[in-house]
């Protein structure tokens, strides 16, 4: 199939994008198909003009923003929508449920799957609370992802520190506060895999043992993108080490999870494992990060599937979704 492979640009530069695109790009055209990466700025006509001249059999969406604006991974789905292109992961609804994080708290709560106790403050309401918080607290934005926001100071103590971050989230990312009670425990990330009967991948686990000392076990931005940093260097993404009856619970959560958000193709479950075995979704991402060496790639690997098997068998899934009858 001719694959355009969507990825929003970090400049008006065509090529300065993330290097996940290349990779995509590469492993698609390993499994006999031909792909052209589109790049997506802040020019909606240029995108609907470049997806128009590619004329492609599916679209592999790898974008997650549109410029500035706040639900922009939402928009660029409505408009392959709008436009009646075929495309991976998760649609308009899924995008807009996965980056309010409040609202996927809510649909977990439905089916019974835990998650910390929250409060959302908004920038011109009053809070929501999902229950009676207790220190400490764990305050992001509400619709940011990426760890947008979120620094060793996002874990507080008091009620004088957690209005300074609130105030902060409102003032400097122009975004509603959520805030979460901190959940102590180890940090569990499951990969899931597929539509009608989705498959859990095996559970990875970000080890902190390398964290500089006293500073909280969060993946913050730093911990995340700054490869300079001592947050970044002293993490680690290993196979978690479960027995088998907490592993299959891990999965079984991550699935339900999955479930309940509606991820389609592909997506990755985050987690919390306290001491006493208490299982807490922090997130659920839909069309999560594949690079090479993302976490996402290294439990599929574990599994024996390479990271060119892996980016085809997303293809397959969305081929068999949308009732693709010639891949070939």
């Amino acid at each position: 199939m001719r694959i355009a492979v969507l990825i929003d640009l970090m400049s008006e530069d065509p090529g300065h994008h993330d290097p996940v695109a290349e990779q995509v790009a590469a492993a698609l055209r390993d499994g006999e198909h031909e792909p052209v990466i589109i790049g997506v700025w802040r020019d909606l006509k240029r995108v609907i003009d470049d997806l128009k001249a590619a004329q492609p059999d599916l679209v592999f969406n790898l974008c997650e923003s549109f410029g500035d604006a706040l639900f922009g991974a939402v928009g660029i789905v409505g408009v392959l929508d709008l436009l009646g292109l075929r495309y991976t992961g998760g649609g308009p609804g899924e995008f807009y449920m996965q980056q309010d994080k409040a609202l996927t708290k809510k649909l977990l709560a439905f089916d019974k799957i835990k998650y910390p106790e929250f409060a959302v403050f908004s920038q011109d309401s009053d809070f929501e609370t999902g229950g009676n918080l207790r220190m400490p607290l764990f305050v992001k934005p509400l619709r940011q992802d990426a760890s947008i926001g979120i620094g060793a100071n996002a874990l507080v103590d008091n009620f004088r520190d957690m209005m300074k971050r609130i105030i902060a989230i409102h003032d400097k990312i122009n975004d509603a506060a959520l805030v979460e009670e901190y959940i102590d425990g180890r940090e569990i990330y499951v990969g899931v895999l597929g539509n009608a009967m989705p498959t859990a991948l095996p559970p990875i686990e970000i080890d902190f043992s390398g964290f500089p000392e006293g500073t909280p076990k969060i993946m913050s931005s730093k911990a995340k993108w700054n490869k300079r940093s001592a947050e970044y260097k002293g993490t680690n993404s290993v196979i978690a080490d479960l027995p088998d009856e907490l592993k299959a619970r891990v999965q079984k959560v991550a699935l339900d999870a999955y479930r309940a958000l509606r991820v389609r193709d592909y997506g990755r479950v985050d987690m919390r494992l306290t001491p006493s075995g208490d299982i807490y979704v922090l997130e659920v991402n839909a069309s999560c990060y594949l690079e090479r060496d993302s976490e996402f790639a290294h439990s599929a690997k574990v599994v024996g599937m390479s990271y060119v098997q892996l980016v085809n068998e997303i293809v397959d899934l969305a081929v068999e979704r949308h009732g693709i009858r010639d891949a070939s």
